[in-house]
């Protein structure tokens, strides 16, 4: 029998129909959709739920998300705090309530909202003198470590910069707590790693928080634990938000030989692509630049994966069906990966003549592109994976260490111009997975707070609602493989959908970043209801 919802203000982000006030729901498709008259008359009302008025639009996804990391954080110190002194105050009271010898973990600092500056390690020390401290900073690009984790870690005087990171010294070159990049993992392998059954009862109810926000689908980019987490819960029938999950790029030998490729699975849990890192993040200066930062003329960058390697690596997975999602914020970075996309482009078509299907392949973050580079996302195909409460967020850093190079960052409107597919996400942990706070980030340029004013920064990149949302919801589907099903209320799509008090189509832009689901379906059943 079918399920229809009726009386509401239906956005369905199908441009055959993009309103409507009804629709009926079948084993977990949108069977029909139309008016009140239409839909009632046919399906009747045995299973007719009355929306009262309220807008309906299509689940959202999160195309950039870290799981895992984002789960076990919800039971780790908060450090995104104003000052280092209440970051440390935190840590003090975790160390108060933790057996001694046991592992402190947090996230969240930013030394660039700190009047302070960098912790180090001696500030932890005295804070926490009985525990190993390890706080990732808000970039997950940098980490800040005291001594008793360090020393855990064999790091000292003698440990060398690994490849691709790099430990902050005092002038004797006594590592002093801050590790950058690959420099992390020093400190990391030495944390115990959580139960798989920890990782998934984290995951659990982390999803449930995901779904009162308005998340039915994500695309993950943490690792294999948290797949072989998903893979469980998935068996148990308790992963209910949709997951589209990356691989290591490192692990494409093993994806090989399991003859993985991007779009196995599901509707629930399915491959995408295989990521890689071609830099670091503007926060910690390790974002891969063509010239210098403004406040650091001798610092450009950790560049980590150039184009000769990409597309060695690249020629590979496209050979075994598998897309590529890079990670590139600098310009440089940005140039490396975009210069061997081209080149993969030109071997995916000489290798496959006889088919028009190209993999999606994407670049994470795209936060800033070279003018030479703005076009050639759209013209190679290059799916532009975005994070609009990235640009609000940084938009300060970004003035202060791009200059006016910011003006061509987080230049989403440039993109869509030229006709690239954008997929909007929140890299959360480092932002906050809210979809409402991205959606008014797209289209106002302005934080929670309004600043920095009325117009927004660098307003010409600002999104009509729609685009924002297109963002949130096809653009997603379509890097998923999955456009044919998802990201539209439309007949044959998934019944994945929300059901809004306020319609963020008609209401004040500033009441976007307030808006909450008063229920949210997947599949066709009601997963949360206020």
């Amino acid at each position: 029998m079918a399920t229809v919802l009726y009386n509401a203000q239906i956005h369905t982000l199908s441009s055959a129909q993009p309103y409507a006030n009804a629709l009926a729901i079948g084993n977990g498709s949108i069977l029909a959709i139309g008016s009140d008259e239409e839909i009632l008359s046919t399906f009747g009302l045995a299973q007719a739920f009355n929306a009262g008025g309220k807008c309906i639009i299509p689940g959202l996804t999160d195309a950039h998300i870290h799981l895992e990391t984002y789960a076990l954080n919800l039971q780790r110190v908060n450090c995104e705090t104003h000052t280092r002194a209440e970051c440390l105050a935190r840590v003090a009271e975790r160390a108060q309530n933790t057996p001694p010898g046991e592992w402190i973990c947090g996230h969240g600092w930013n030394q660039n909202l700190w009047d302070e500056g960098f912790g180090y390690s001696p500030d932890l020390d005295g804070v926490a003198p009985n525990h190993p401290v390890y706080l990732t900073a808000k970039s997950l690009h940098a980490a800040w470590a005291n001594s008793t984790a360090m020393q855990l870690a064999g790091i000292n005087t003698r440990t060398a910069d690994p490849t691709g990171g790099r430990l902050s010294r005092l002038p004797d070159g006594t590592p002093d707590g801050i590790l950058f990049e690959s420099a992390m993992q020093l400190v990391e392998d030495a944390i115990p790693d959580p139960t798989i059954h920890k990782v998934e009862q984290a995951i659990q109810e982390a999803q449930i928080e995901l779904i009162q926000m308005g998340l039915t689908s994500i695309h993950d980019f943490d690792r294999r634990r948290c797949f072989s987490a998903l893979q469980h819960l998935h068996q148990q029938e308790r992963l209910h938000v949709r997951v589209t999950k990356s691989l290591p790029l490192e692990d494409l030998p093993h994806a090989v030989q399991l003859g993985l490729r991007s779009g196995f699975g599901d509707d629930t849990l399915r491959i995408g692509s295989l990521k890689g890192f071609a830099d670091g993040a503007l926060g910690p200066h390790t974002a891969a630049m063509i010239s210098a930062y403004e406040d650091d003329p001798q610092n450009y960058g950790i560049l980590m994966l150039d184009a000769e390697e990409l597309v060695e690596r690249g020629r590979s997975a496209i050979d075994n069906g598998l897309s590529l999602a890079i990670h590139a914020i600098g310009d440089r970075a940005n140039h490396e990966i975009l210069n061997a996309f081209s080149q993969l482009r030109a071997y995916e078509t000489a290798a496959f003549p006889t088919t028009s299907y190209r993999l999606r392949h994407r670049i994470e973050h795209v936060q800033l592109l070279h003018p030479a580079d703005q076009a050639r996302l759209a013209e190679l195909g290059i799916i532009a994976s975005m994070q609009p409460i990235h640009a609000t967020s940084d938009m300060e850093m970004a003035d202060r260490f791009w200059g006016t190079r910011a003006a061509l960052s987080y230049a989403w409107r440039t993109q869509l111009k030229h006709g690239a597919v954008l997929a909007f996400g929140s890299d959360a942990p480092v932002e906050s997975p809210n979809p409402f706070l991205g959606l008014h980030a797209a289209v106002t340029r302005r934080r929670a707070d309004g600043r920095p004013g009325a117009d927004g920064w660098y307003p010409e990149q600002r999104l009509s609602r729609l685009e924002a949302l297109q963002g949130f919801t096809s653009g997603p589907a379509y890097a998923a493989g999955m456009e044919g099903r998802l990201g539209k209320l439309a007949p044959g799509f998934l019944a994945d959908l929300l059901v809004l008090d306020t319609d963020i189509f008609t209401c004040d832009p500033d009441q976007i970043k307030d808006t909450r689901p008063s229920a949210t379906m997947i599949g066709g059943a009601w997963v949360w209801q206020a």
